[in-house]
């Protein structure tokens, strides 16, 4: 690994430049509803937004609370009666309208959600690149959200399916992906006739403020305010009133398996409402004898270390044949010392820091008992001695694949080698977590790679072969199995999940079965 040298103060941008372009205050509102606009900031809790980068402070948050909160309801419900009856290549106008904002002010909504997250800007763009590119493939989709017609068994009846929209989608986001989480759904959701509120992680509140002021534009331009809000709040007992409240159709939720069963259940309490759930992940990819093993060290070491492994299709498991496990790790060690770790402002940077001290302590834990339990670390696992919150990216070998650092979702650059011997044998392996999100395999054996994609094959939601297990393509389904949650977003058909399917029968002969059974 390279660290910047403590004393280096490199910046690609101004702090106070970088928010002064979206009018981001020293203290500013958590709450955006298009009937009273940005809500007070008097009388309100505020915290504070931290850098990672350097851990300061950058501006401070008034939180949202419950007032707040059944104000943003009652509009969205209010909205939402005339959003749905307005065409959908009209909805598809204003979300797409949102994606060129995006795209015309991409450089300095980087510098924002590099402050908040601690991604380099490099990938700062690139997620924000995805946020709109699922605009244009939502404004898409809304021409196609197509039903089906059906052959009724009855003589002159018309049957088809259609869809329609559910009425109001809460989008809860993790601080990981603080702008293309939202997009993923809110886009969704909103071309399918919902309105959308947002409640984002309070670890990334200014990307979220800097994302509602582009939405709040254009929805003026084109004359259809109060589609989306947004509602920050700080107390968990707060944001649980969105998750309880029956005028929710439909939760969109995105972090940890143990907040995402508690959405569930919430949820659940009321029938006919809906979650979707995309939670941990413990990505493993399989590299066989067979495989290109340079080729193999690059993907795995991005999927590995990069965004500092704080992506849930992180890759935390490598699973390599025996007979080439040595030389890999080898290759391995060597790609990780080329990955440049500093601060995120830097235009140089590769991989910046952990999103706090919390997830740092949580490194160093997840490190110090895998070592105690028998792994051996060869490459990285410790903290960077510099303000911040960076780390070096690890390598675990000797791991037992029950141990905990296999077996949960580390959220950290850890990676554990787990040698194999049959393919079978590194199947049971892969698939034998909790967790069902994204899965690899280098190989260049067509039948090894074809087992993979068998039902015999990965449980996951999504499979990669010879790639790494990170990287989204926005026209293909995203979410996974098991602990994973279930859900889809973005590409594909996945609209579905945010619109509700109805059966028509239509009768057109003017006749009917009880015609002769009834005189009237």
């Amino acid at each position: 690994m390279k660290p910047l040298p403590t004393t280096e103060k490199t910046t690609m941008f101004d702090t106070q430049s970088a928010l002064a372009k979206f009018g981001l205050q020293t203290v500013h509102s958590g709450t955006y509803l298009h009937t009273t606009g940005w809500g007070p900031v008097e009388g309100r809790a505020v915290f504070d937004a931290v850098c990672p980068a350097d851990g300061l402070v950058v501006a401070q948050v008034a939180a949202s609370n419950e007032a707040d909160y059944e104000a943003a309801i009652a509009a969205a419900v209010q909205v939402q009666k005339s959003w749905r009856m307005v065409p959908a290549p009209r909805r598809g106008e204003l979300v797409l309208r949102i994606g060129q904002l995006i795209n015309e002010n991409i450089a300095d909504l980087a510098a924002i959600v590099a402050l908040d997250t601690g991604k380099s800007l490099a990938e700062c763009r690139s997620e924000l690149k995805e946020s709109a590119d699922m605009a244009t493939l939502a404004a898409g989709q809304a021409r196609m959200l197509y039903g089906f017609t059906q052959q009724s068994q009855r003589a002159k009846h018309r049957m088809y399916d259609q869809w329609l929209p559910l009425g109001v989608a809460a989008v809860i986001s993790a601080y990981n992906f603080p702008a293309a989480v939202w997009a993923q759904n809110g886009f969704l959701s909103a071309i399918g006739g919902n309105t959308v509120i947002w409640k984002p992680s309070p670890k990334v509140p200014l990307t979220a403020i800097a994302m509602q002021k582009l939405a709040n534009q254009a929805m003026e331009e084109l004359g259809h305010q109060g589609v989306f809000s947004l509602f920050i709040p700080q107390d968990n007992a707060v944001a649980e009133l969105m998750v309880r409240d029956p005028r929710v159709n439909l939760v969109s939720f995105t972090g940890s398996t143990g907040v995402g069963k508690k959405v569930a259940s919430l949820v659940s309490e009321t029938l006919g409402r809906r979650y979707m759930l995309e939670c941990s992940g413990n990505s493993a990819v399989i590299v066989d004898e067979t495989a290109d093993l340079k080729q193999a060290a690059r993907s795995l070491t991005f999927s590995s270390i990069g965004t500092t492994g704080q992506r849930c299709t992180s890759m935390r498991r490598v699973i390599v044949h025996r007979s080439i496990h040595d030389e890999l790790v080898e290759l391995l060690k060597k790609a990780f010392s080329q990955i440049k770790i500093g601060d995120p402002r830097d235009e140089d940077t590769v991989v910046g820091p952990l999103i706090d001290a919390a997830a740092l302590d949580h490194y160093e834990q997840t490190i110090a008992a895998a070592v105690e339990q028998g792994a051996k670390l060869v490459y990285g696992g410790k903290r960077i001695d510099r303000p911040g919150y960076y780390v070096e990216g690890a390598i675990l070998t000797g791991v037992d694949p029950h141990w905990d650092c296999a077996q949960r979702e580390t959220f950290a650059p850890i990676v554990s080698v787990i040698p194999y011997d049959t393919l079978e044998e590194a199947m049971h392996i892969h698939n034998d977590v909790s967790q069902g999100l994204a899965s690899g395999i280098h190989s260049t054996n067509l039948a090894n790679i074809e087992f993979f994609l068998s039902a015999a094959g990965s449980d996951c939601g999504i499979a990669k072969v010879n790639m790494g297990t990170t990287g989204a393509d926005v026209g293909a389904a995203f979410g996974g199995e098991k602990e994973t949650g279930g859900g889809r977003t973005a590409g594909s058909d996945s609209w579905k999940g945010y619109m509700r399917r109805q059966s028509v029968c239509i009768n057109w002969g003017g006749e009917s079965p009880w015609d002769k059974r009834i005189s009237l």
